[in-house]
């Protein structure tokens, strides 16, 4: 099954479907990506503050997969937003992932409240090493309308993505809404709400109609919306039913009723972006 590629606004090109590690314990982390690397995933979906970047380079080593068929995203900390500790720790994560360049390179949070609010420097630090070569991409996570404005306007560099907070029981339609109007793309995680979608009644029914789980329906439905998802599993016939998204579509009644789930903000799993101040 071959999974469909977006191109990026930047002329690079991005799977549409990816694996994440967020939660998956370092001493795991190279064996459960080399599980990913079998059942046919090649976008992997790091970062500093996941601890298991080190793992993710062993797998890649060990793979034997040549490096230009895989796509390997990592993000800043929240601890190193001031200028000269981002360009520390991007060297840093190279070195940990044993690669000379990652595909992509994100801020992790924008942390309004934090750093004189001056998320914009922590922006051209990565700018700064798109041009060094060090990344092919760079981007953003977390960010709010606001703030992905704020950097563009100061910067006139746009980021290719934004890696947010999106699920059935959270649209996050005004991010989205943002994100296309600067040409950026929608990355989702919590894609499936840390699983409390799946027992929702109307998805249920999706997936009865299609013959499918209640997680792949709702994957598909990321998918069709046309944004970029990266499931995390450590169960191999997980990883599988994940994968399994390229052969079945969903109506456009059926996604319209998966898109009316939508709660608002009560629906968020994780923090807000807007007053998140966690540094590590």
């Amino acid at each position: 099954m071959t999974v469909p590629t977006i191109t990026l606004h930047d002329g690079t090109s991005i799977p549409q479907l990816g694996f994440g590690v967020f939660q998956v314990p370092p001493p795991q982390t190279a064996a459960t990506v080399a599980q990913a690397f079998e059942v046919g995933y090649r976008h992997i979906d790091t970062a500093q503050m996941y601890g298991n970047e080190a793992g993710v380079g062993e797998a890649i080593r060990d793979s034997g997969l040549d490096r230009d068929d895989l796509y390997v995203t990592t993000k800043l900390n929240n601890s190193f937003h001031r200028p000269d500790d981002a360009r520390r720790e991007i060297d840093a994560s190279l070195e940990r992932l044993g690669i000379e360049k990652v595909d992509l390179f994100l801020i992790h949070w924008p942390l309004p409240t934090r750093y004189d609010g001056d998320y914009v420097q922590t922006w051209r630090a990565l700018i700064e090493a798109q041009e060094a070569g060090k990344t092919r991409s760079i981007g953003v996570s977390n960010f709010q309308p606001a703030h992905l404005d704020r950097i563009v306007e100061e910067t006139g560099v746009v980021p290719v993505v934004n890696q947010v907070e999106v699920h059935p029981f959270l649209t996050n339609e005004d991010v989205r809404a943002a994100n296309q109007k600067h040409g950026v793309l929608t990355e989702a995680w919590s894609p499936i709400a840390q699983g409390g979608v799946l027992d929702d009644p109307t998805i249920g029914e999706v997936a009865a109609a299609t013959g499918r789980t209640p997680a792949q329906v709702t994957l598909r439905w990321h998918l069709q919306r046309g944004d970029i998802v990266f499931p995390k599993s450590m169960s191999a016939e997980r990883m599988k039913e994940n994968f399994e998204l390229f052969d079945f579509e969903l109506t456009s009644d059926q996604v319209d009723a998966i898109s009316g789930l939508d709660r608002g903000e009560k629906g968020r799993t994780g923090p807000n972006p807007d007053t998140f101040d966690w540094i590590p």
